[in-house]
């Protein structure tokens, strides 16, 4: 899926999400953001990584299939690698798809972070620990009884975009925005010069330039 040696992840969380989106903008790659209903659960959460796909469906389960549902939500857990990003359509607006455990477990096995298209629980939990968690909604509602997970590692679709295993998902406060990885090496090389350059251009509207004199200057604002 990728290699240590890349640095992809740490490069990419150097670069805020609307430099990365003008980029692929320009590279003709438009409709690379997710929905803006995920959000992060606090304003300073960030994360970047290689997207590690989920996803799962309602599911009404007897008592009987608890463990059953159980141990696979928790397989998919224990399969999301270091330096990735757990991508889960939920498909699903009654239950919580992560909690507090999900996120110490994350935490210690070095993963940067997750992106739920559906909801989390023990929020404010999660917040005290910092680990970068992005959900659409919240409820205390448990999975298990209402929520299964289906697969793990397919290629998955959430509000119009792809998003395959091995992807760069890089989030704040803005959104998430998912670079496909045959384009991440181009658009992390076009983001680490697009942010040189708009240095230079807030250092010059500081110094009083008008945003138009600055943009005939540099070519970006």
């Amino acid at each position: 899926m990728a290699t240590r040696s890349d640095n992809l992840p740490r490069r990419f969380a150097r670069i805020y999400t609307a430099a990365i989106t003008d980029v692929m903008d320009e590279m003709g790659l438009l409709r690379q953001t997710l929905p803006h209903a995920i959000q992060p659960l606090t304003p300073e959460m960030r994360l970047a990584g290689y997207a590690f796909t989920a996803r799962g469906r309602p599911h009404r389960g007897k008592p009987r299939e608890r463990d059953a549902t159980l141990r696979r939500f928790l397989g998919m857990l224990g399969a999301v690698p270091a330096d990735s990003v757990l991508v889960l359509a939920a498909n699903d607006n009654e239950a919580a798809h992560f909690g507090e455990l999900s996120a110490e477990c994350f935490r210690a096995r070095r993963v940067r972070g997750a992106v739920i298209d559906g909801s989390t629980r023990d929020a404010a939990s999660i917040a005290r620990v910092k680990f970068p968690t992005f959900v659409r909604y919240r409820t205390p509602q448990d999975s298990v009884p209402r929520w299964r997970v289906s697969d793990w590692g397919q290629p998955l679709t959430i509000g119009g975009v792809r998003v395959s295993l091995g992807d760069i998902v890089v989030g704040d406060l803005d959104g998430v925005v998912v670079v496909p990885r045959r384009a991440a090496a181009e658009v992390l090389q076009r983001c680490e010069r697009l942010l040189g350059t708009e240095n230079k251009v807030r250092t010059a509207v500081k110094r009083g330039m008008t945003p138009l004199e600055a943009y005939q200057k540099f070519g970006a604002f």
